[in-house]
């Protein structure tokens, strides 16, 4: 029996989240090297954004696990160790920085 559903690697909530790391750790980086540390008891609009979008993953990570876990076990851990690789690259500056 043939399904319409897309494999769970090529799910819009498998790339996503992975997509919303990447833009975190571009801000990060203009945060780095363009605006400089941020300063003050407000770290700014780039720091919140940042905030909003790693925070923003997890319900769609969720979403992706309590679909796709049952269906595809192995793809789906696999899926998910990248989002949260993805999720760390963009941390990682921050915490390396002290910010």
């Amino acid at each position: 029996m043939k399904t319409n559903s897309a494999p769970a690697h090529r799910a819009a909530s498998a790339l996503i989240p992975v997509g919303m790391s990447l833009t975190a750790l571009i801000l990060v980086l203009i945060q780095a090297t363009v605006v400089g540390p941020p300063e003050g008891a407000d770290e700014g609009t780039l720091a919140h954004l940042f905030q909003l979008l790693l925070v923003g993953q997890a319900p769609i990570v969720a979403f992706f696990a309590a679909k796709w876990l049952p269906r595809d076990p192995a793809r789906s851990l696999l899926v998910i160790g990248t989002q949260a690789f993805a999720a760390a690259l963009a941390l990682a500056p921050v915490v390396l920085l002290g910010w």
